[in-house]
Formats: C-alpha cells, structure tokens, sequence
C-alpha cells in the first residue's frame, strides 16, 4: 500500500512539473509554478527558508522521500528501472547490495558547495537534478510535444481553439549537447544499477541522505523473523540494503518501498525507529490501522495540497505583433540579462539554467548563453531580440524562475528597470544608406526615449519659419536615444529594418539600473 502511495505522488508530480516546461499557453504556469520552487536547489539558491524547512523535516521524519516523489530526475530514473526490469532477463533483473561510495560522494558535494558559496553557476546547474531535468524537457522533450500539438492544430484548422501553432526553435546547441548527454548517462545508469546517479553523483541525494540517516520512519528488517532469502536486496534499486548482515544504509535508501512489497515473511517494515535492538516496533507497513500510517498519508497529502497552492499572476501579450525578417545577431560587448535578474552576478549566483524561462518566454527572446558571461555562467539566460522584444506588461520570466535568479516584479516596476540602453549606427540607418523615410523605432518605443532629428550630418536642423518647404530642408529624420529614458527592451533592434545587422541594438548593463 505504501508503494502504491508513493508512486502515485510520484506520478503526480512529475507530471505537473514536466508540464510546466511543455505548457503552450502559460495556464499551468500562472497556477502550478510553485511545484518548481519545492525543488531543493532552487530553494537553497532563492533561500526560500519555508521550503527548504519543509523538505529538510519531510526528511527527518520519512526519510528521502523527496528523491522518490518530488525530484523529478529521481523520478525519471524510476521509469527506466521500470521498463529495464520487464525488458532484461530475469537474472539480469536483479539489483545487488554494494558498498557506498563516500569519497566519490563527499568529493562532489564539496565541487557542488564550493559553486554555490563562490556564485559559480557553471558547477551549481551541472550538478542540480532539477536543472539537469529542466533541460531534458526543454531541449528533447519540448520539441516533440510541440510538433504533435503543430500537427492537431494542423489537422483541426481554425475550427480549434484548444491547439494552436507553437514555434520550434533550438535554444543554444551546447545546452541540447548537455541535454542529451544527461538523458543517456542518468538513463543508463538508472537501467544498468536502478539509482546509482542518486546515491553517487548527486549532491541533493548526499545532503538529504545524511540527514534520513537520523529519521524518525526508517525501513527496517526484523532479525527474528527473516529468512535471509535476500528477495530485498535484488528489489532494491539503491543498492543499500545488506540482507546478510540485516543492515540498511540509510544515507543510500530513497524510501521506494520496494523490499516492504518484495518481502513474502513479513520481515521488512517501515516504522520508528528502534531505541534498543530488543525494542519491539510498529510495523506500518503491515497493520493498515496503525496511527502511524494515517499520519504519513496525512502529511503527504498536505505536501501535495502544499504544492498546488494557486498564484494570482496575470498575464498578458501585446495585440500587435512586428513582422521581422531574419537578421545577424549582435555580438553585445556587454549581455543583456532578462528583468528582475538584478545583475550578472546575482543571476550567476542563483540560477541552475534549468531553462523553464526560456521555454516558457512568450517571445522567444531568451537564449541560454554560450560563453557571454564567461564559462562560469554557461547555459545561463541572456536576450536577444532577433525574434521579438521585452514587453512591457509581460512577467513570464520572473513568474516561473524557481530560484528567485529572476525575482520577482510588477509591470509597473518592469518600466522602471533598465536592462541596458539602445546605440544608434548611424551607417547602418537605411535613412541615411538608402535615402528613405523610417519610423520604426521612434513609433514602437514604449518609454519614449526615441526622438528624432534631421539627419544633415547628424545635427539637428530648423527649417526657416518664411520657407518650411525649402529644397535646402533635409525632411529626412534619424532616431535620437535618450540613455535616462531607456530600458533595453529591444523594441527598436527587433523593428529596426536594417539588413544584415541593424542600425541599432542594445547594449546590457552588468547592473541593472532603477530609473526615476
């Protein structure tokens, strides 16, 4: 029954979670985004202090149940032993108890600390199982859900309102590299030895692990009653439990309660911890009417309940929408970081690059970087306006963040925040190359910092008041930024028609600047 509890939460959250990177419409976000914040990492990064109390007691009291029901990469490790047990054969079925390996563990807990204290978010997003999933579901499996709601909105035409044409596009190809190398290496390791990524390489497993080796509910095995038959021990995908010696290490086990199931003497039970090794315990996971059982089915229930509270986010898009045709992107001497980012160095310092703001920006103006802040900040999000621009009453990108790299903000205070500021080319200008009338950028700029003047050698010219329409009147007009007006949105480098590059582009602040 207990099994049947766990992989039942388990499936509920993996769900939701991966659905919000697939989400087409932003509905799940507005309401279900705080399952991404009851990620551990994201947590510890956002020192989201209610979150992180809530799992480190969850874990004191169950054990891992966060590897077994929240972590979504724990959970896609479940599915591959799922499917490697009824694949294999029956002897290569079976798991086997090994010793831990606790230097190799220590070791990568140390890198994991290290990147978090020192703000490396290189280290932090490689070795976060939420953000190593996160990219999973952009990178591989956002495609593939993407092309079949493209083919039903083909289908169904303008008759359905429920699918409508999403665009494809590829993020950043180093991030599809490391996407696909994390999918094969946690799969194939969950296929070969079940939860080996878990109980080695991941340094969310080896924190929480030391901390169920105190829990209160603990597996057990009573001595007087096993068999030594040893059935536990092949079920137990971490590895951990020593039917020889009647042992189980604590700091491996994730709490699946796969040898409760596989026991047929009744010998293994999930229930308090013993105080004396001749103190008889409860075994909850036989008597179904025991009080300690209905306080853990309680307690998950409030978790879940916990998960789904709602959010009271709006979310709009502009009416209008600019045609741009394909164009050079700008190598910024300085990157553009999305708004409520506050600064490079804090958005290094707490995102994990698990990629739900890129997936889930409405106008795709969010690209996971390649080498733009450095190697230390890799993968992290950066903008660029080729296909759309910063709108002014969009909040996607501060709604979703898990980690509080991107905090969060109102419209109202959106307008007051400068990305950056705009730099007018004057030769790149199709006013001044091609001798034609344009208006783009001064009539799509949302804060007004875009004049115009007479283009006669870049100075600003009065017609005389007696002869308006002289031929000596240049009536041709070029922008004019103002930098105090300015907040990098791209709306002029995205509407600008200059080809290959624009006449002008947007320039990043490191720091954020407040506007008056």
């Amino acid at each position: 029954m207990l099994k049947k509890i766990r992989v039942a939460l388990a499936i509920a959250f993996f769900i939701v979670i991966s659905l919000l990177f697939l989400d087409i419409s932003g509905v799940l976000n507005k309401y279900f985004a705080y399952f991404a914040e009851l990620q551990f990492v994201p947590a510890l990064l956002s020192i989201n202090v209610v979150v992180l109390i809530l799992l480190v007691l969850l874990t004191f009291v169950f054990g891992r149940i966060y590897c077994s029901i929240i972590c979504p990469t724990g959970v896609y490790q479940d599915i591959i032993s799922y499917f490697a047990r009824r694949i294999k054969s029956k002897k290569a079925r079976r798991y086997s108890y090994s010793a831990a390996k606790t230097i190799l563990r220590i070791t990568i807990l140390a890198f994991f600390t290290v990147g978090v204290v020192a703000g490396i978010g290189f280290i932090t997003a490689i070795l976060d199982p939420y953000g190593s999933y996160g990219r999973i579901a952009t990178e591989l499996i956002s495609p593939v859900y993407k092309s079949a709601n493209n083919l039903f909105a083909k289908i169904l035409g303008d008759q359905s309102y429920t699918f409508t044409t999403s665009q494809i596009w590829i993020k950043s190809i180093f991030s599809l590299v490391l996407a696909s190398l994390s999918l094969l290496i946690i799969g194939l390791l969950a296929w070969r030895s079940g939860r080996t990524y878990c109980n080695t390489f991941c340094p969310v497993g080896t924190i929480l692990g030391y901390i169920s080796k105190f829990s209160i509910f603990k597996l057990q095995i009573d001595k007087t009653s096993c068999t030594t038959c040893g059935r536990c021990a092949r079920d137990c995908k971490a590895s951990c439990i020593d039917f020889k010696n009647h042992t189980i290490d604590y700091t491996r086990c994730v709490t699946c309660f796969n040898c409760i199931e596989s026991c047929k003497d009744g010998s293994m039970s999930y229930s308090l911890r013993k105080r004396t090794v001749e103190q008889p315990f409860e075994k909850i996971g036989v008597l179904p009417e025991s009080s300690s059982r209905r306080q853990f089915l309680i307690t998950s229930l409030i978790l879940t309940a916990s998960a789904a509270e709602l959010r009271a986010q709006e979310k709009k898009r502009s009416m209008i929408k600019f045609p741009a045709v394909r164009k050079e992107r700008y190598k910024r001497p300085v990157p553009i970081s999305p708004p409520g980012s506050l600064s490079h160095e804090n958005l290094n310092s707490k995102c994990t690059a698990c990629l739900l703001c890129v997936n889930q920006c409405p106008e795709k103006i969010i690209h996971p970087s390649v080498n733009e802040y450095g190697w230390t900040a890799v993968m992290q999000p950066t903008l660029s306006f080729e296909r759309g621009y910063c709108k002014t009453d969009c909040t996607v990108c501060s709604d979703v963040c898990p980690t509080n790299a991107i905090t969060k903000f109102s419209k109202e205070e959106k307008t007051k925040v400068a990305l950056g500021h705009a730099i007018y080319i004057r030769e790149n200008c199709i006013v001044v190359k091609d001798d034609v009338n344009c208006d783009g950028c001064w009539r799509i700029c949302p804060t007004d910092a875009i004049t115009r003047k007479y283009r006669d050698n870049g100075d600003p010219y009065t017609p005389p008041s007696d002869q308006p329409n002289a031929n000596t009147v240049d009536l041709r007009l070029v922008p004019v930024v103002n930098k105090d007006k300015c907040i990098g949105c791209g709306a002029c480098e995205y509407i600008c028609p200059a080809r290959p590059l624009t006449a002008i582009f947007v320039k990043g602040y490191k720091k954020h600047r407040i506007l008056n």
